[in-house]
């Protein structure tokens, strides 16, 4: 045991205060493993002031972290050069992931039911699991993590949204994460289409997974909306325009957007 578990909070502010990636993911399946065996003993901080929860997540040495605007563009052919950067971008969008969802944890739990810790903690342990299998593939390719930039676009929207559990939900899950759920079955047919079948293989692993994360947030979404006596797919367009920094294109996964419970009438007005 790392260090005695005062709560899952706790716990959550353990996970984001680790740098090194490895530790960072092995400590998130060890504290899942601990919730799944009831032997995490409070999912609640008993003292709230004592969480050292941090604005930002400690990170390792690399990568190298631009703004988004800083970062070369990704080629989209069958290149081993291409294939390794948009790896080494997906493997940093999971280690983020996983901060995200403690974050969530430890920022927003007070006074939440134990679903919502059971849920998020199980989204961080699937973020951790993605983290190795992009890892290890990058491996596979003679690459690792941390050998390209990478941008902190992700974390600036969990500031901008650090004290709005409504637009952290609404812009976390229900935007960047569905959006991937519109992507990913093109780059899976790419990567089949250059026999790369591991590859396409783990990605739409990750894909199936993904849709359970934005079940998860608009589940969330909807309970704290029905709490607060506001209506969901409003209220969702309202924090979109309030910190979402792009815009919201079609084409839509329609079809994985609506099995995870976001049905159009979230985001069509949002499109430009």
């Amino acid at each position: 045991m790392p260090e005695p578990i005062k709560s899952l909070r706790h716990a959550a502010c353990h996970v984001l205060n680790t740098p090194a990636a490895e530790e960072k993911v092995a400590l998130t399946h060890l504290y899942y493993d601990l919730w799944q065996k009831n032997d995490v003993m409070s999912f609640r901080a008993e003292d709230e002031d004592a969480l050292s929860l941090p604005t930002r997540p400690a990170r390792p040495r690399i990568p190298e972290l631009r703004w988004p605007r800083d970062m070369p563009r990704r080629g989209g052919g069958e290149s081993i050069s291409n294939r390794i950067a948009l790896l080494h971008a997906l493997a940093h969008i999971e280690l983020n992931a996983i901060d995200l969802a403690w974050d969530l944890i430890a920022r927003f739990g007070h006074g939440m039911p134990r679903d919502f810790f059971t849920d998020w903690v199980r989204v961080a342990d699937d973020e951790a699991r993605h983290f190795t299998y992009l890892q290890n593939r990058l491996n596979d390719f003679s690459s690792s993590y941390g050998d390209l930039p990478a941008h902190d676009g992700l974390w600036q929207t969990a500031i901008d949204t650090s004290r709005d559990v409504l637009g952290r939900l609404a812009v976390v899950p229900l935007v960047l994460e569905a959006r991937g759920l519109d992507v990913t079955p093109d780059t899976v047919q790419r990567m089949q289409k250059f026999d790369d079948h591991t590859t396409a293989a783990l990605l739409h692993e990750i894909y199936e997974d993904e849709i359970r994360h934005v079940r998860a947030g608009h589940k969330w979404f909807c309970h704290i909306c029905q709490q607060r006596n506001l209506t969901p797919a409003e209220t969702y367009q309202q924090k979109v325009r309030t910190y979402f920094k792009g815009k919201l294109r079609a084409p839509f996964n329609t079809v994985a957007r609506k099995e995870a419970g976001l049905s159009e009438e979230y985001y069509q007005p949002l499109v430009i």
